[in-house]
């Protein structure tokens, strides 16, 4: 029974946590789909499991979205079976095609929800063995336990989107990467290679990170030779994806075409850096992917000539973005009749629930972060965060991103709130500046954030709240 004894944590962090996630599941067994990105992947994954390839806008789809999308046909050889793509990366819907060959097309969604609250359950384990890398076991548990309840990621399993795989595996390369820091090996660095190509497959966003990652390993001199190695798998492992997008376009094409339609929306002078209805449907009606990235491409450059100074200011609204309170997808679904009508009183404590546990762990994460007694922890954690928001500032941004920094995070609250400023006493002025400005600029956002937000908030309370039918 020494076994049972040495992973009943484990066991029982597990256990609780997927216990949590399963719950939402049930109770929403027969619910449907109700985003345009969900769609979508639904729509790859259905043409994957049916050996159709990767497509979408088959025949029976196309006749349901022509209702809402004009979509302009004429500049693809269209096939009834759907429309080569390469606007999503691959993965996530390679995923929900393994899930719906074994399931079958027929409850399909509760399938992979209960597939996608397994993974999710995996979440605080690996926050856990992160935590005894980077502090100790007091840590590591508390901020398990975080991540276990924590709002959002216990609701997450419900939604078809990447983030369901992308959390792990962008989680589980962090692991990777600090175990290759104090252990080198070179199946390490192969390891972490593979996890940041799969992590890249799954959402190309990360590449940025990645290289946050080599660039680490390439600045210790223990380290560098073994960022070759990973350098070199992480290219291998999407190269082909890559190859497959080029040849379908005839021409040099990343893991995703997808960066034109979001620069487009990022930079649109009705948007304010996040994702913005109204622009958001302008490009919808080009079928092809080569051209709608074109096109979004060239006018999000107009765009920044026309006003280059909004265009930098757009990027500070976008870091208040990434941290915003997480109120969008609820607020939504909501509105929309999905849930019914809910009491005041339930919703005012789901809002603050949605709310003041990220306020909670991104306020004590950033300063956590600066009483960090190991330098080299320290500046890894500032390459990783970096290699992370930096795309999102330049291109679009939303609160959902920063939920794969919330194991980060909750480690980093959980030294802070714990052991506050004995845990570097000494700590260097200059990341307790930058803690001290990031934290004002926040809460001024926050405040912000709620004053414009009041007024809808009042309307989602009243008696007929749930049918505001209030855009995304």
């Amino acid at each position: 029974m020494h076994w049972l004894k040495r992973y009943s944590f484990p066991l029982l962090l597990f256990a609780i946590a997927w216990g949590v996630r399963l719950i939402p599941v049930l109770l929403t067994r027969s619910l449907g789909i109700g985003l345009d990105d969900m769609f979508q992947y639904d729509m790859l994954g259905r043409s994957l499991a049916s050996g159709n390839g990767f497509r979408w806008y088959a025949s029976p789809d196309l006749h349901l979205i022509l209702k809402f999308v004009p979509l302009d046909l004429s500049r693809v050889p269209y096939d009834p079976r759907g429309v080569l793509t390469s606007f999503r990366a691959p993965l996530y819907p390679l995923f929900l095609a393994l899930i719906y060959s074994l399931n079958g097309l027929e409850g399909r969604f509760f399938a992979a929800r209960l597939v996608q609250s397994f993974l999710a359950a995996l979440l605080p384990l690996l926050t856990w063995l992160l935590g005894r890398r980077l502090f100790n076991e007091g840590v590591a548990r508390a901020a398990a336990w975080s991540v276990t309840f924590y709002p959002m990621l216990i609701a997450f399993p419900l939604a078809l989107a990447t983030e369901n795989l992308f959390f792990l595996l962008v989680l589980l390369s962090i692991l990777l990467l600090v175990r290759l820091g104090e252990s080198p090996s070179w199946g390490g660095a192969m390891a972490l290679g593979f996890s940041f190509g799969l992590a890249a497959l799954t959402r190309s966003v990360v590449l940025l990170m990645a290289a946050a990652a080599l660039l680490w390993l390439i600045l210790d001199r223990r380290l560098y030779r073994y960022a070759l190695v990973a350098g070199v798998t992480l290219f291998l492992t999407i190269f082909p994806w890559m190859l497959r997008n080029s040849l379908l376009h005839h021409r040099l094409t990343g893991l995703e075409t997808s960066m034109g339609y979001n620069l487009y929306v990022g930079y649109h002078p009705q948007s304010d850096g996040t994702f913005t209805f109204g622009p958001s449907l302008d490009l919808l009606t080009i079928v092809d992917d080569a051209e709608r990235d074109r096109i979004g491409t060239q006018k999000a450059i107009e765009f920044i000539r026309q006003s280059p100074g909004r265009a930098l200011f757009l990027v500070l609204r976008r870091f208040g973005h990434f941290f915003a309170p997480e109120w969008r997808a609820f607020t939504f679904f909501y509105a929309s009749n999905l849930l019914g009508p809910l009491p005041p009183v339930l919703l005012i404590a789901i809002y603050l629930l949605l709310t003041l546990p990220w306020w909670s762990i991104a306020i004590g994460g950033i300063w956590g972060w600066a009483f960090l007694a190991e330098e080299s922890t320290q500046r890894l954690l500032a390459y990783l965060f970096i290699g992370y928001l930096l795309p999102h500032l330049l291109i679009l941004s939303e609160e959902r991103f920063h939920l794969t920094l919330v194991p980060l995070f909750s480690l980093l609250a959980v030294h802070f709130w714990t052991r506050g400023r004995r845990a570097a006493p000494e700590a260097k002025r200059g990341a307790l500046y930058l803690a001290a400005i990031v934290t004002l600029f926040l809460v001024i956002y926050w405040v912000e954030r709620v004053v414009t937000f009041w007024p809808v908030f009042l309307r989602l309370l009243g008696p007929a709240g749930n049918q505001l039918m209030l855009p995304y």
